[in-house]
């Protein structure tokens, strides 16, 4: 667990843990930095170290930093630890100004450690109102300078144009919070670092059985202000369906980390940029002490009260788990003989999921899987049959959950971020959604099989148009495909598998655009307003269309594929995969 790293200081390295406790602060050292929080609100107001008296932005007023504790208590204290509670209970009179929900805020200090851990306790109890819980997290704000008149606010408050900012270097670019968001499943470590002096903060997140919605569920990390978030729970890039919504008398109680804040330095003044490398070996350190022996709480389970499971995953409503957002999840990528072995669960009742890259659709074991302590289950073969009715006739993308292998254009030269000119994170630029209207000013996408290419031919947004600065059309595009025969009296199967809806629905027709009723539509579906928050998934969406033999002609073909909400810039689809099959026995 979390030894002091080369580039941390070795003075003060040997002190042992000491905790003061005055009226308004509680400070906790160890010789190697110190940790201030308010009394009994449990804000982190100050971190001291390596001569610099606090590390955070004092700007940024104390009580507008998360929910307040209104109890203070000691949990453990000796020369090698320290373990202190800000706890807030929450009692029927609060019905109304507060969320029905306990909370407890842990903080733990190390011997020897160069920074320190914590972690929230929720509980709903029996009898409590019902509530929706949006989101939570922590928050490590440090300075930050995007207002008027150095920034230029745009299409929404998160994203902003830095006309005069204090580094000449960066004028002209555009800055946004969803610029930096990751998966969960890369969502390890970030921080920052100054270079005067040369040190490094970071937020080391060492288990992702907390989050919620999946390994590829993307969240915030750090954006300029300086902040670090630690994502707990969000509708990022999900929307309500990631919305924990409680109902009035139901239990629930959860364990939110810990995650680790690591402070390091270059005490040579070399490279800053070591930090970043040291940081990540941290990481690594951290996930191979998980769980932590060290966290007092009897709500967080130690390693011989968890259990595993094992098995051999060969490449069947399945796919809730990236929808999942009340209990714990763990997840593991298979091997490429298809085994795998998740380890350290949390004792409790689960279902198991898997999904396939490459392949359509979602497995889920039917069976439920009850983890008791000391566990080691061996499930077998697991074997995942993939929807297919018929043959392929075409196919246009990747059956990956993502649109990146579409085409991305190139930013509005006046909106550019740097940092992803010529990176494989493109998409991360901002206004992509306004390209459309200006590659197709006129008329829409169409796309010819046998012709087309998909990373150049097809955008990786549905889009609507826009005809001004407040007029948005809908747009139909078009898919063009040539059958030598058809058999009027069998079945198709036209397969689409979405990466994100944002308020949007999906009319097919076929043969016929002016149908007035479609084939086939998904009805309104999706608020993970991916599109503006620059990523290329959100929630993953798959329709199997049966199509009659009777809509279809010998020759040439026409899907229509259009997304008729048009009330604002951000409503559109990200697809991920399309498919006509034949009939079966073709």
């Amino acid at each position: 667990m979390g030894h002091p790293p080369a580039t941390s200081s070795p003075a003060g390295a040997t002190a042992g843990v000491s905790v003061m406790v005055s009226d308004r602060y509680v400070e906790i050292k160890n010789g190697i930095f110190e940790v201030t929080l308010s009394n009994p609100d449990g804000i982190v107001t100050g971190v001291r170290y390596n001569g610099v008296d606090n590390l955070m932005e004092i700007l940024n007023k104390e009580d507008k930093r998360g929910i307040k504790g209104t109890e203070f208590r000691i949990i453990y204290q000796d020369e090698n630890q320290a373990e202190v509670s800000f706890v807030r209970t929450w009692d029927p009179s609060l019905e109304g100004k507060a969320v029905p929900l306990n909370i407890d805020k842990r903080f733990i200090v190390l011997r020897g450690c160069s920074g320190f851990y914590t972690y929230g306790i929720y509980e709903h109890q029996e009898g409590w109102p019902g509530f929706s819980m949006v989101e939570t997290r922590r928050i490590m704000p440090m300075p930050e300078d995007r207002v008027s008149p150095r920034g230029q606010q745009l299409a929404y408050p998160e994203a902003v144009l830095l006309v005069d900012p204090i580094n000449p270097d960066l004028k002209g670019e555009v800055d946004d919070k969803y610029q930096y968001s990751c998966e969960n499943q890369y969502n390890n470590v970030h921080g920052w670092i100054s270079f005067d002096p040369p040190i490094g903060f970071w937020q080391i997140t060492p288990s992702e059985e907390f989050r919620t919605g999946g390994p590829v569920k993307q969240n915030l990390t750090s954006h300029v202000g300086p902040t670090m978030l630690a994502m707990f729970l969000s509708g990022h890039y999900a929307g309500d369906d990631l919305t924990p919504k409680f109902m009035t008398g139901e239990y629930w109680k959860k364990v939110h980390g810990p995650v680790f804040m690591y402070l390091n330095s270059s005490w040579d003044g070399s490279n800053p940029t070591l930090l970043w490398k040291d940081a990540k070996v941290q990481m690594m350190i951290e996930k191979e002490s998980w769980p932590y022996y060290f966290a007092l709480s009897d709500d967080f389970q130690k390693t011989e009260q968890r259990g595993r499971i094992s098995g051999l995953a060969l490449p069947g409503d399945v796919g809730s788990w990236q929808r999942e957002c009340k209990g714990y999840q763990f997840w593991c990528r298979a091997h490429d003989n298809g085994s795998f072995s998740i380890r350290n669960i949390v004792a409790g009742d689960y279902n198991l999921y898997a999904w396939v890259p490459g392949f359509i659709g979602d497995y889920k074991l039917d069976a439920k899987l009850t983890i008791s302590s000391g566990d080691d289950i061996y499930l077998g073969d697991l074997v995942y049959e993939p929807p297919r009715d018929g043959p392929t006739m075409w196919e246009i993308g990747i059956p990956d959950r993502s649109a990146s292998e579409f085409y991305v254009p190139d930013p509005n030269p006046n909106y550019v971020n740097r940092l992803y000119i010529n990176h494989p994170d493109r998409f991360r630029q901002y206004g992509l959604w306004e390209r459309y209207a200006e590659l197709y000013p006129d008329s829409d996408l169409v796309y010819t099989i046998g012709q087309s290419d998909y990373t150049t031919d097809w955008f990786f947004a549905q889009v609507n148009r826009r005809t001004d600065q407040s007029t948005y059309q809908p747009t139909t595009w078009q898919i063009k495909f040539n059958l030598d025969s058809v058999s009027p009296n069998s079945t198709y199967k036209f397969r689409v598998a979405l990466a994100s809806s944002a308020n949007a629905e999906l009319q097919v027709r076929f043969n016929n655009q002016d149908r007035t009723a479609p084939h086939f539509t998904t009805g309104l579906i999706g608020k993970d307003n991916t599109i503006a928050r620059h990523g290329i998934h959100g929630l993953y969406w798959l329709f199997n269309i049966d199509v009659s033999g009777a809509w279809l002609v010998q020759g040439m073909n026409t899907i229509y594929l259009k997304q008729p909400r048009n009330q604002s810039p951000f409503q559109g689809l990200m697809y991920d995969y399309l498919r006509m099959e034949g009939p079966s026995g073709i």
